[in-house]
């Protein structure tokens, strides 16, 4: 028996990014933010902070890319994978993320950072848009392959 069972506490980078595949799933990429607080040998306090690319599938991408955004905190728990790609040059890439099967937004509902911008946020959801790290980075989401259909995917948490 082996467990793949990931669960981050962390505070989003950016905005996600809602995109659908050409089957018309959606899927939702955002990365998180983790810091650790640690004292040194000298007694001075340290952090390190550690960035993770979250990969959401389905009703919880929609979800997502709804009412996620920059600098919210937010609980995920999913499942590590690391794939390859090839990027514009040829060479072969490796990206690890944290495919989500569960999302908790967490914090009071007004901790965002710029509330007004929050609301209008929320009014609409986002759809796919260009990134400009999209060209240079991880292959289109277009390129995902669609996961196994899992049928716990109607429950909205």
């Amino acid at each position: 028996m082996s467990v793949n069972k990931v669960i981050l506490v962390g505070n989003l980078g950016k905005d996600p990014e809602l995109r659908y595949t050409p089957s018309g799933a959606a899927v939702a990429n955002f990365t998180i933010a983790t810091t650790e607080r640690y004292k040194d040998r000298d007694g001075q306090t340290q952090e390190k902070t550690e960035w993770h690319n979250i990969v959401a599938w389905r009703q919880l991408a929609e979800i997502c890319g709804k009412y996620l955004h920059k600098g919210k905190q937010v609980y995920i728990e999913g499942k590590i994978q690391t794939r390859s790609y090839d990027d514009r040059d040829g060479n072969k890439r490796y990206i690890t993320e944290i495919v989500a099967d569960q999302m908790q937004m967490l914090g009071r509902a007004g901790d965002d950072n710029n509330a007004n911008q929050g609301q209008q946020r929320n009014a609409a959801p986002r759809s796919s848009r260009p990134s400009p790290a999209a060209s240079s980075g991880p292959p289109a989401y277009e390129d995902y392959a669609d996961p196994p259909f899992n049928p716990d995917d109607d429950i909205p948490f």
